[in-house]
């Protein structure tokens, strides 16, 4: 049975055919259902009644007396394709229903019989073909809606995808762009040419709230690169299908240009209007002669917070404005009297000061009129300004912010008329606001002002974080704000910048006018103003005392690079290590930061530092102590122990060392002690001594710490070169057993003797040195030489029997070089099977204990064979090889070995030349100056000795 909401009540139904079934039918419709019900016999009939619109649904029976069903609902649905027709047949096949479905019947019901089950069939079947007729014919009602507002004319309209790309756009929207049609369907709808780069995001913003379900709008210009630059309005509606996903999108554009233009001329109307009314408080009053009034203006309560009936019927002119506001006599002769001040009490008790204009009238029964200002904020704001410019000419003197705080509290009240305020002041190192100054009433009403965390939870912190002025009528209300026993009520807190915190408050609500917020404000800024000037001259002081610093540090520096430079030429013309030592201690002397210099040497016998040369004030120092080598005392004896920099920045921290009493005796205050080191070896200690504490900061400790290995170095280059022309020299012959010994391990290899022939020269490539082979066999040595890793390139000079004369390039720096860094010199080394023996000299000014023990750390096995002293005092040998470059020498050496002097020559100069890896024609030029200088040497000296 149909429910009580059953579509079938609301409806008009035809039944067509004659057969029991059909008219039972028609009979439980009229029982059950309160719709109306015709019955056809006849399709023809049924067809008229059809087309005259009278019915909402056909349910016809297949066996008609005209025809059949079929054929009568094909035509019907030819006609109306969208109309509810339901086909029943008690003799139904499959053959039948699918005629009926071709013929689009919208249902096909079999009967079985007329009873209660075949009557809720058809009910369910009708009331099914009814709603699905609705439904279709919504659709297309909607289709047809769409349609309609798809080409109206006054809106532009798109249809996208759920991507955004463009499926359909309508006539008006086409007008809008000189595009086709063709160039921009299927384009991303932000990307067509209606819109410019600047509006672009927001269409697509549209478009993906569009795609996300959600309803839009957005206002846009059009491109910016046409003249006529449109508003459109555009919206967009996603369109979902049953399941409630999103298919496609419409958007609608509406140019609302003239529009936006009206609604700017309206707001600038509107703005214009504020603005009159807001200014517009001004009193008018108008009186007769005896001081009637004839016109009171309805914002008289602005001023005088009584009403205009009150005023009339309560208040006189000469109650309300004063009875000696003007003289009538001074009226009627000047017409108008003008900027009258008067002071007035309204309503609530308040004072307020007025400036009066005054002016005769002929206005009806009118003749005096009054026009009233209300000037009591410019004088309060006059009153505040003085103030201001004296806190003003107060903060220019101020020279901390805590006297700029201070200021700003005092002159609180006067300026606002509260008299509770604090001042906080940003601390960078606590990260914190700290309360610099406040008042007796702000101290009153809330308690002394604790120290607020910058990322504390409070008014004072978010301000000044914010940088935003925060305003309360009730502090209590503020988030944040956590004191209940607090008084203050109404408060301010202002930002200083950078800087801190203004706040300003009261134990009374509304104690704050427009005035005093905008007064607040300017205060706030002045005091701004005046901490960033202290904070600008306090960090321009600041960098006046580092430029200072700067340019004293840079004053030293001179003064150390003059003191260097002199020392660097006194070395430059020393040609002993006893010079070399007078010239840097008088130098350091001369220095005005510096009272003594000394230079001493270690004496192992004593363990202790013997002085050497010193210069300055202290002479009497070294005679008075001893400087034994350790790691405590003086620093002398410690930088001679450790061979690193020692020193005191104040000779008073510590009495109880009997040094420092003798020291602090001769005024030295601070001291720096440098070894003297050149390739570990020793040459003694250089101390320096001032007369003022700190006097060797780092940067004066790095140079005088250079300035000893440029010392160490001049000496051991001096005694290198001493050790040459020194006509007195030790000869030590060593025995060393070193299997590691290049020379051994060859000698031994090769099963030959090998003897040094002298020519080190130190390049990129490593060390050259000239060995000769005899009693064996020279192809044998360079096998085995090319089996070491030390030795990195052999080269054959020449063979005459069974001796030969080889070049061998050591990648390692070979023992003659040290021991020449040591001022001794390599005399000769011969290797055999079974041992070495070598021989070195040494000058008388080189310490013959420091070159054996160079040595025998170099070497394994070594002992001291033999110790004898030579006397050379006239040896040309030296004066010729100290005329020759180290170029020269090697051609000489290379020459000699390679037989060019022989006759007949072994080599040719061409073949020397190209060992030498040179022009024949630099070979010959280099022989012949070698030639020159041996011949000065030997007829320079002869001739010398003929004169003497």
């Amino acid at each position: 049975m149909p429910s009580a909401d059953s579509i079938l009540h609301r409806c008009h139904l035809l039944l067509v055919g004659e057969t029991s079934w059909l008219t039972g039918f028609a009979d439980e419709l009229r029982r059950r259902t309160t719709a109306s019900v015709d019955v056809e016999s006849g399709a023809d009939a049924a067809l008229d009644r059809f087309r005259r619109g009278e019915v909402d649904c056909v349910l016809s029976a297949q066996q008609l007396a005209d025809g059949s069903g079929v054929e009568l609902l094909a035509t019907m649905q030819e006609e109306a394709p969208a109309f509810p027709l339901v086909l029943g047949a008690r003799d139904g096949s499959e053959r039948l229903a699918s005629d009926a479905i071709a013929a689009g019947v919208t249902d096909y019901v079999p009967i079985d019989g007329a009873d209660e089950t075949t009557w809720e069939t058809l009910f369910e079947r009708l009331e099914r073909a009814l709603w699905s007729a609705r439904h279709t014919a919504t659709q297309r009602d909607r289709a047809r809606q769409f349609e309609a507002v798809f080409q109206d004319s006054r809106t532009a309209t798109w249809v996208l995808d759920v991507d955004g790309e463009l499926l359909r756009v309508n006539h008006t929207a086409r007008e809008m762009t000189d595009a086709s049609v063709e160039q921009i369907v299927g384009e991303p709808f932000w990307t067509l040419p209606y819109w410019g780069d600047a509006t672009a995001r927001d269409v697509r913003q549209l478009v993906e709230r569009g795609a996300a379900g959600e309803f839009g709008d957005v206002a846009v210009v059009g491109d910016p690169t046409t003249a006529d630059r449109r508003v459109i309005e555009l919206s967009i509606h996603p369109v979902e299908d049953e399941r409630g996903r999103v298919v496609s999108l419409v958007v609608e554009g509406l140019d609302v240009s003239e529009r936006v233009r009206l609604e700017r001329d309206l707001r600038r109307s509107e703005k214009l209007h504020r603005a009159t009314l807001k200014y517009m408080t001004d009193t008018v009053l108008l009186t007769d002669d005896d001081g009637e009034y004839q016109y009171v203006c309805p914002n008289v309560h602005f001023i005088f917070g009584y009403t205009a009936e009150e005023i009339r019927n309560e208040h006189p002119i000469e109650e309300l404005l004063g009875d000696d506001l003007f003289d009538r006599e001074e009226l009627a002769a000047e017409g108008v009297l003008k900027n009258l001040e008067c002071t007035v009490t309204d309503k609530a008790g308040r004072e307020h000061t007025l400036l009066v204009n005054v002016r005769e009238v002929s206005i009806q029964d009118g003749r005096i009129l009054y026009t009233c200002r209300d000037i009591t904020t410019r004088k309060q704001r006059e009153r505040a300004l003085t103030t201001l410019q004296g806190t003003a000419r107060e903060f220019l003197y101020a020279e901390t912010a805590a006297g700029i705080a201070r200021h700003v509290v005092d002159d609180t009240p006067d300026v606002f008329g509260v008299d509770a305020s604090a001042v906080y002041l940003f601390d960078a190192d606590e990260n914190a606001l700290r309360p610099e100054s406040w008042s007796t009433a702000f101290e009153r009403h809330h308690g002394p002002p604790p120290t607020v965390p910058v990322d504390a939870d409070s008014p004072v912190s978010r301000s000044f974080v914010r940088e935003e002025t925060l305003r309360f009528e009730d502090v209590h209300d503020a988030p944040g704000f956590d004191d209940p026993a607090s008084e203050l009520r109404q408060a301010a807190f202002v930002p200083l910048g950078e800087h801190g915190v203004l706040v300003v408050g009261s134990n009374e609500t509304r104690a704050f006018d427009a005035v005093t917020v905008e007064l607040v404000d300017l205060l706030a800024a002045t005091a701004e103003a005046a901490l960033d000037r202290v904070e600008r001259e306090s960090r321009l002081r600041q960098q006046e005392r580092e430029l200072q610093r700067h340019n004293s540090r840079l004053a030293q520096l001179n003064r150390i690079n003059e003191t260097i430079r002199g020392i660097d030429q006194a070395l430059v013309r020393s040609g002993t290590r006893e010079e070399i030592e007078r010239g840097v201690c008088e130098r350091l002397a001369a220095d005005d930061r510096f009272r003594f210099a000394w230079i001493g040497t270690i004496d192992e016998s004593v363990e202790a530092v013997e002085p050497r040369r010193w210069a300055g004030d202290g002479q009497e120092y070294l005679d008075s102590r001893s400087f034994p080598v350790g790691t405590g005392g003086e620093p002398t004896g410690r930088a001679a122990a450790t061979g690193e920099v020692a020193g005191v920045d104040d000779v008073a921290d510590d009495l109880r060392q009997p040094w420092r009493k003798d020291a602090l005796a001769r005024e030295f205050r601070s001291c720096l002690s440098v070894p003297l080191r050149y390739n570990d070896l020793s040459y003694g200690v250089l101390t320096v001594y001032a007369d003022e504490r700190d006097a060797f900061d780092g940067m004066t400790r790095s140079v005088v710490a250079e300035l000893g290995e440029t010392v160490a170095s001049a000496i051991s280059a001096t005694e290198r070169k001493n050790a040459l022309l020194s006509p007195s020299r030790t000869r030590l012959q060593f025995a060393v057993d070193d299997p590691n010994f290049v020379l051994s391990q060859l000698a031994r290899r090769a099963d030959c003797t090998l003897t040094y022939r002298g020519g080190v020269r130190q390049t990129m490539e490593g060390n050259d040195v000239f060995v000769a082979v005899e009693d064996g066999d020279a192809d044998a040595v360079e096998a085995a030489a090319a089996e070491l890793v030390a030795v990195s390139g052999i080269k054959r000079i020449t063979t005459e029997g069974t001796r030969s004369v080889l070049r061998l390039r050591f990648a390692e720096q070979f023992l003659a070089l040290e021991l020449a860094d040591h001022g001794a010199v390599f005399h000769s080394a011969t290797a055999t099977p079974t041992g070495t023996t070598l021989t070195v000299d040494v000058p008388e000014t080189v310490d013959v204990r420091s070159v054996s023990s160079l040595i025998a750390g170099e070497l394994d096995g070594v002992e001291l064979r033999s110790k004898r002293t030579l006397d050379d005092a006239a040896d040309p040998y030296a004066e010729f090889l100290d005329r020759l470059t180290e170029r020269q020498f090697e051609v000489l050496q290379t020459a000699y070995y390679s037989g060019y002097f022989e006759s007949p020559r072994g080599s040719s100069g061409e073949a020397v030349a190209e060992t030498l890896r040179i022009s024949p024609q630099a070979f010959y030029r280099h022989v012949r100056t070698v030639q020159r200088k041996l011949f000065d040497t030997l007829f320079d000296d002869a001739t010398d000795g003929g004169g003497s």
